[in-house]
């Protein structure tokens, strides 16, 4: 594992993070048990992950909490977020403290590294700034959690407004936004900012369905060349990213998607989701790569860099909170 310090907060983190959302839920969204969950977080342990990604909503807080009881609880760093979303935009600050407590009991913790805002819109920014973080930032001070944290909801806030705000505001000590191969803007948007701030980034969606499921891939592609934002050979051709598959360039297209973000100046940490153990060793893999060939990167900036907004499918999460 590769090592990086997270924005000015000064936890060294691995560069690959392991999410205990997402698609997989560690492989609970598909039927895996709790023992299964846990195997998998201590196998990222083994193979040098210490930073988990978890959530109120995703279920997976008290399956993190038994994991890493196998550990020094200073070995590893923990990020769960309060259940703030784009469905629930005007949470409480009463809200937010309670969860904030439900939180450290299910992960059976004195403290949590980050604590993160979950998915806040564009349209209630103000009221996340304003109301709610005054309120965890008295919570901070009472050592409940070291560092505060925001996430987006990238699916409905494409053009990272929320971000471009708290990279600024000096409040946030670490955001979690999406950036992908078809979803460059942060670079932009984001990216100088948060470096200019000492802001910590976390990076989710580097690889979703588009980049996983082929005929998904192949269905964007003849939309967008329908639309005219791509170039109609894309739409004709059954492997439309095969240009990256080749000696010296990426094994796969995942393989390509986690090194194309891996290596962006600006990201920390590269979030990915699992639930299979060939997939934990892979996943990990691919982010310890070398970059991929300044070709290819190019190649990708020439036809994917005007692109806002594509391949942000969010998974359905189901499993209950407790």
């Amino acid at each position: 594992m590769e090592y990086t310090t997270l924005g000015n907060t000064g936890l060294r983190v691995g560069v690959a993070g392991l999410g205990c959302g997402g698609f997989s839920q560690l492989g609970l969204a598909q039927g895996k048990s709790e023992a299964d969950a846990i195997a998998i977080i201590r196998q990222a342990i083994e193979l040098g992950v210490n930073l988990f990604d978890t959530a109120a909503a995703y279920g997976t807080e008290e399956v993190l909490g038994k994991a890493i009881k196998t550990v020094r609880r200073e070995d590893v760093v923990i990020c769960t977020k309060a259940p703030f979303s784009f469905s629930n935009p005007h949470s409480t600050p009463e809200g937010i403290v309670a969860s904030l407590d439900k939180s450290l009991r299910r992960l059976d913790t004195d403290y949590i590294d980050v604590y993160q805002l979950h998915g806040v819109p564009p349209s209630a920014y103000e009221h996340a700034l304003n109301d709610l973080a005054p309120v965890l930032l008295r919570e901070k001070a009472k050592g409940k959690f070291r560092h505060l944290g925001i996430t987006e909801t990238a699916p409905h806030d494409p053009e990272h407004q929320v971000l471009h705000r708290a990279a600024q505001d000096k409040v946030w000590e670490v955001v979690m936004l999406g950036f992908h191969m078809m979803h460059q803007n942060a670079r932009d948007r984001v990216f100088p900012l948060t470096r200019a701030s000492g802001v910590g980034t976390l990076l989710m969606f580097a690889v979703r369905n588009i980049f996983s499921q082929a005929e998904r891939l192949r269905a964007t592609m003849r939309d967008l060349a329908a639309a005219g934002e791509v170039p109609q050979w894309l739409a004709e051709t059954p492997d439309p990213l095969g240009f990256l598959i080749h000696e010296g360039g990426a094994s796969t297209v995942p393989d390509a998607a986690y090194r194309f973000v891996r290596h962006e100046p600006g990201v920390d940490v590269v979030l990915f989701g699992t639930g299979d153990p060939e997939h934990l060793r892979t996943n990990i893999a691919s982010i310890l790569k070398p970059p991929l060939p300044e070709a290819d990167r190019q190649q990708l900036a020439t036809l994917f860099e005007h692109l806002v907004g594509i391949g942000l499918d969010a998974p359905h999460l189901s499993r209950p909170r407790r």
